[in-house]
């Protein structure tokens, strides 16, 4: 099937240099792979998607995760998207201003809020969610459904695998007595809680 050699035009185009010792060849780089189809599989980048609403990447999928799970908090959003927090705060700033969410007291925790979409937001939840579902459809046009799930199943060892890389790292720099970043805090504490579920 031609488009399944996607990747040999662009092969075909971009010669490996000769000008260093054994460069890295991009296109047999998995984590360079999963993140070009991801740049392309972004919301934002899907003109039919701009016409729904003038959100960028991070803002939809801060509002559809709202939309999904609400109620919800920044840190299970965070949990859940591999967003880190501050991405959420912003996120959530801009779709508050917007009116599109609000926050109500979280039932279990006084001290908590979860952001829950208003009447406005849910309408563009919807539009979003049924140009995405629609898009999602086309691009499974592709694969099989036994293709599909062994995708979920490598894209979900691969997750697991990064997240406990990188938490490692972190960890390691952790008990040096080095102190880590908000995000890199994160990383080890979603690594601990996929760990212990």
């Amino acid at each position: 099937m031609k488009d399944r050699n996607l990747p040999d035009a662009r092969r075909r185009a971009f010669s490996l240099t000769d000008r260093i010792d054994k460069p890295l060849d991009l296109l047999s780089h998995l984590p360079f792979r999963i993140a070009t189809a991801s740049n392309l599989l972004a919301l934002s980048r899907d003109i039919a998607m701009r016409d729904i609403c003038d959100l960028e990447t991070r803002e939809m999928r801060v509002l559809i995760n709202i939309g999904s799970y609400m109620p919800i908090n920044g840190a299970d959003i965070a949990y859940q998207s591999r967003l880190d927090s501050y991405t959420i705060s912003r996120a959530a700033k801009v779709l508050r201003n917007r009116g599109l969410i609000d926050v109500e007291p979280d039932t279990a925790n006084r001290r908590s809020k979860n952001f829950i979409l208003t009447k406005e937001g849910e309408a563009v939840y919807r539009r979003i969610i049924d140009a995405s579902s629609e898009r999602a459809m086309q691009l499974e046009e592709v694969l099989s459904v036994s293709e599909r799930e062994a995708l979920f199943d490598m894209l979900a060892r691969v997750e697991t695998k990064a997240e406990q890389l990188l938490a490692s790292n972190a960890a390691v720099r952790q008990k040096d007595g080095q102190d880590l970043p908000a995000d890199q805090r994160e990383l080890v504490r979603w690594h601990k809680k996929s760990s212990d579920s």
